[in-house]
């Protein structure tokens, strides 16, 4: 049978054994662009990165029922959220042969133990980093907002539960805290913090301290890794009150429509040599020993990587709050719409 000539033209337009394409939706600058091209060419495939600025607009995504994404990487706290919404497919462990090399210690610290539906992908902090050229006598302390001699030149994380929680700490409080009088005491923190800063912001952050428009930001700590690596001036500091312990996690949507080649993903990402590769582009830390053994002793000494462990112990994991986020939510309100 003879083909029309308008539909052999579109055939011919059409790649002969067109490579699969693996949606990924995770944090900006969150996957070495080496690890991703091994994968694509190991598998002959294409992966497509979207991205997103808050677990809490990733959740909100995910429930509207946006599809498509293969392997998504929330905060732990919000994979127990995803997983009571159902939204999440349990792993085939099986098809995860390099689960072995996850750090077993790190498991207590978020609520999926078993790894049913998530698998560790990094540790990072919630800390600060300041100009060291232009503020002088930086210290490692929330109270740095507080400082006269910022000019509106810093920035604060938009996202209530790092921002809330840095004020909680600061004020000797759990950063999960469901007390309405220790929230609203935070919210008078937040307010006064916001009379030094020029917004809150999750991105140009990076940049503004880089370049020395902002003198002071609240951050990541492997955004911040990645910027003090190439900018000796930015200095980064771990508040001494306690920060936040972010474990995020890899899963797989129950709407994937590539979860086979999802899991090779995520196995992929926990060869060890994959791995320590990725957390050194990264500059969050990977919970997998035997990928730690390849990184540099410059790596681990940063600290952004390794806090003092008396800090450590004053530090906490985000928690999801279940009705108590109402609490939190009115406060935040509050914060956002004051003048």
């Amino acid at each position: 049978m003879k083909t029309a000539p308008f539909l052999a033209a579109l055939l011919a337009c059409l790649p002969v054994g067109a490579a699969d394409v693996l949606h990924v939706y995770t944090w900006a600058d969150y996957l070495s662009p080496e690890a991703v091209e091994r994968f694509e060419a190991d598998h002959d495939c294409r992966v497509v990165i979207d991205t997103f600025d808050s677990n809490e607009s990733l959740h909100a995504r995910l429930k509207a029922g946006a599809r498509g994404y293969d392997v998504v990487f929330p905060t732990s706290y919000m994979v127990e959220l995803l997983q009571q919404d159902s939204l999440l497919t349990p792993l085939d462990h099986a098809s995860l042969p390099n689960l072995k090399h996850i750090d077993r210690n790190v498991l207590p610290r978020v609520k999926d133990r078993e790894m049913r539906f998530a698998v560790p992908y990094t540790i990072g902090y919630g800390v600060i980093a300041c100009r060291s050229d232009r503020l002088r006598e930086g210290q490692p302390s929330w109270a740095m907002f507080d400082r006269p001699d910022l000019g509106r030149r810093a920035v604060l994380l938009d996202d209530m539960r790092e921002t809330l929680g840095a004020a909680l700490k600061s004020l000797g409080h759990s950063l999960n805290s469901r007390s309405e009088i220790e929230l609203a005491a935070a919210r008078d923190v937040v307010l006064r913090w916001k009379q030094r800063i020029a917004k809150f912001d999750n991105e140009g952050y990076k940049a503004g301290i880089d370049s020395g428009e902002f003198l002071l930001v609240h951050g990541y700590s492997g955004d911040l890794f990645q910027v003090a690596q190439e900018n000796p001036r930015v200095q980064i500091l771990v508040p001494r009150e306690g920060v936040s312990i972010g474990c995020d996690e890899m899963v797989i949507p129950k709407s994937a429509p590539r979860p086979e080649l999802a899991l090779k993903f995520i196995n992929h990402l926990l060869d060890p040599e994959v791995a320590a590769e990725n957390m050194e582009w990264l500059g969050y830390l990977c919970p997998n020993p035997e990928a730690l053994k390849r990184v540099s002793a410059n790596f681990l000494t940063n600290p952004a990587i390794t806090i003092p462990e008396e800090v450590k112990a004053r530090s906490e994991v985000i928690e999801n709050l279940g009705p108590d986020l109402a609490k939190w939510t009115k406060v935040w309100d509050e914060i956002k719409s004051a003048r």
